[in-house]
C-alpha cells in the first residue's frame, strides 16, 4: 500500500527515478518500494520504511547528504560508528546517535547548542552526570533535570529564576530543606511545600499571603492549631478552618 501522498520527489526537489538508484535491482525482489520505501525520497517515512527492511545498508549513509537519511541511519547502523554522528551539524543526527552510543561518548552533548537535544540528553543521564546541567540557560532544559536528579542534588535548584523549576524541586527536595523555601515568592511553590509539610509544622504558614496555602494549611493541620485562620478573610479557608477545629472538638468530646 502505498502512503496517502503521491509524488515521489527526492530532497534535491527532483522526480525519484528508479533506473539511475544504486539498488534498483531491490526493487524487483521487493526490497523497495517507490512512494512506501525509498531512500531517495524525501519523506522521512518512506526513508524509515526503507531502513527497516534494508537495515544493514545502514552503515552505507551516515554521510549521506540529506540530513534525514543520516538521522534514520543511525537508528540501525553499527554502533561503533556513530560517534562522529556526535558533531553532526544536524541536531536529528546528533539525537539519533546518542541515543544508541554508551554514557561516556554523548556527555559532550550536555551542552549541545539545540535545547531538544539537552532536554533528551538529561533523559539519559543520572545524578552526577547531571549536575552541569543545573545551571543550562533553557529553562525546559533545567525542568527536565529537576525532574530526574537525585533529591540530594536540587539545592542547586531552590533558587532558580524559573518557578515551574521551583515548584518541581519543592516536590521533591528532602523534607528537612522544605521550609527553607516556605518564603519563595511564587504561591505555587509554597503551595507544594505545604502539601509536604507534616501537620506539626503547618502552624508557620497559618499567615500565608495566598488563600491557596492557608486553605491547605487549615486542611491539614492539628484541630487545636487552626488558630486565626477560623476567621480568615477567605470563606473557604474559615470554612476549613471550621471543620478542623470541629473535628478537633469531636474528638476530645468522644475521649471525655
Amino acid at each position: 500500500m502505498q502512503d496517502d501522498i503521491d509524488e515521489t520527489i527526492d530532497w534535491r526537489g527532483n522526480e525519484v527515478d528508479c533506473a539511475s538508484c544504486a539498488h534498483s535491482d531491490m526493487r524487483e525482489r521487493g526490497q523497495c518500494r517507490l512512494s512506501h520505501a525509498c531512500v531517495n525520497d524525501r519523506y522521512a517515512r518512506r526513508i524509515d520504511r526503507f531502513f527497516n527492511w534494508n537495515s544493514a545498508l545502514a552503515n552505507q549513509y551516515l554521510a549521506h547528504p540529506h540530513f534525514e537519511v543520516r538521522a534514520i541511519a543511525a537508528k540501525h547502523a553499527a554502533v561503533f560508528l556513530l560517534p562522529p554522528l556526535l558533531d553532526d551539524s544536524e541536531e536529528t543526527v546528533r539525537w539519533n546517535a546518542a541515543r544508541r552510543l554508551p554514557k561516556r561518548h554523548i556527555l559532550k552533548l550536555r551542552s549541545d547548542p539545540h535545547r531538544e537535544v539537552r532536554i533528551r540528553i538529561a533523559s539519559l543521564l543520572d545524578d552526577a552526570d547531571l549536575v552541569p546541567m543545573l545551571r543550562d540557560p533553557d529553562d525546559y532544559v533545567r525542568l527536565s533535570v529537576a525532574r530526574r536528579v537525585a533529591p540530594e542534588l536540587l539545592e542547586w535548584m531552590l533558587h532558580d529564576e524559573e518557578a515551574e523549576v521551583r515548584r518541581v524541586g519543592a516536590q521533591r527536595i528532602p523534607e528537612e530543606w522544605l521550609m527553607r523555601m516556605a518564603g519563595d515568592p511564587e504561591p505555587r511553590v509554597r503551595l507544594e511545600i505545604v502539601r509536604r509539610l507534616p501537620s506539626g509544622r503547618l502552624g508557620e504558614m497559618r499567615g500565608d499571603s495566598d488563600w491557596r496555602v492557608r486553605h491547605e494549611v487549615a486542611s491539614r493541620i492539628a484541630p487545636d492549631g487552626v488558630g486565626e485562620l477560623i476567621e480568615d478573610e477567605d470563606a473557604l479557608v474559615r470554612e476549613a478552618a471550621m471543620l478542623r477545629a470541629a473535628r478537633g472538638g469531636k474528638r476530645k468530646k468522644e475521649g471525655g
